[in-house]
């Protein structure tokens, strides 16, 4: 295969690749709790006969942006953001614990509670689950209230509190799912000292404008391997024809 060939096709998959997670970032613009996707491009050198002085691009994904996003009020009683760095413990798909800024809670079948995209909201001993009840209030420090039926406003029973988790930036890792897990798979200790405002939620933390210039480069880099190949294209089209000749 012609070098030049393969050094602008995996230059443009790779442009793909980055597009492809940009893309993912803005398409979670206004999820609430998202985390941006960071992408990054790496040279890696070409190993063959002779000296390794062409070298092609990787990209990679090192980490995501652990920027806090905006605090939006909502006036929700189920609605809750975290301060600071802080993190909502929930259940992911396969049952492992995962974390989350998403807090857009409410209550879904069982009675269990759960977060906007449906994973249960783990508390000191597991997945909260809620009587029926008139009103669920969560306190600053994750405490789970609820106001029985038929019982005055003031007959509030605690159920739960959830498991806040506060671990070292440097040992999370996010997944395809969009939750947060700590390298190796080990769970997070319960910090007391993470606290939630209620009423309010944590917009995402994407920068639209960044994004969509991000975008735009990307496509100009990725036309430019298109280019190459092309050109690639043609000098062997042109090698081709002098041979004939010959």
């Amino acid at each position: 295969m012609d070098k030049m060939l393969y050094i602008a096709m995996s230059g443009a998959h790779q442009t793909m690749l980055a597009q492809r997670a940009n893309n993912n970032n803005l398409a979670n613009a206004n999820t609430y709790g998202f985390r941006e996707d960071l992408s990054a491009f790496r040279s890696m050198p070409v190993f063959g006969e002779g000296h390794a002085s062409r070298v092609y691009a990787m990209t990679e994904r090192p980490s995501f942006d652990h920027a806090i996003g905006m605090i939006r009020s909502t006036g929700r009683d189920l609605d809750i953001s975290v301060e600071n760095n802080g993190w909502i413990s929930v259940q992911a798909r396969n049952g492992d614990e995962a974390y989350t800024k998403a807090g857009n809670l409410s209550i879904g079948p069982g009675g269990l509670l759960v977060t906007g995209a449906g994973h249960p909201v783990l508390g000191e001993g597991g997945p909260i689950a809620l009587p029926p009840s008139e009103r669920v209030i969560v306190g600053t420090d994750g405490t789970v209230t609820v106001q029985p039926i038929g019982q005055p406003a003031n007959a509030l029973v605690v159920v739960d509190r959830i498991k806040l988790v506060n671990p070292e930036k440097s040992v999370l890792v996010k997944g395809s799912d969009g939750l947060v897990r700590l390298k190796g798979g080990a769970e997070a200790e319960a910090d007391a000292s993470v606290k939630v405002v209620s009423g309010s939620l944590e917009t995402s933390n994407v920068n639209i404008v960044d994004s969509l210039v991000n975008m735009i480069e990307l496509s100009r880099r990725y036309e430019s391997q298109v280019k190459l190949m092309r050109t690639a294209e043609e000098n062997d089209e042109k090698t081709d024809a002098l041979l004939k000749l010959s």
